[in-house]
């Protein structure tokens, strides 16, 4: 990525899928109970996104603009994911 390029970076975060990772707040494992009413809550104000494909979740992932986004991959993996990008970009600038 070059200087002033503002182009979002996408994190896969299964099955094809892909978020902004600026516009992410939190990546939370969905075993607690305030996950769990966040998730309901999400529900009833079609906030959710299911991403996990029908498969377990995982993940959770919150954004800013209170979107609660599903995921099949653990919390770690995302995690690793989006670390990688940053490095990445890091490793662009320096060049």
């Amino acid at each position: 990525m070059k200087k002033g390029d503002v182009s979002p970076i996408l994190v896969n975060i299964g099955f094809g899928n892909v978020v902004a990772s600026s516009k992410v707040v939190a990546i939370v494992t969905p075993g607690s109970a305030p996950i769990k009413r966040i998730r309901e809550e999400a529900k009833k104000g079609s906030k959710l996104i299911d991403a996990s494909q029908g498969r377990r979740t995982r993940s959770i992932i919150i954004t800013d603009s209170d979107h609660i986004i599903l995921s099949a991959l653990q919390a770690e993996t995302i995690t690793q994911r989006f670390m990688g990008g940053k490095e990445s970009l890091e490793d662009e600038e320096q060049e």
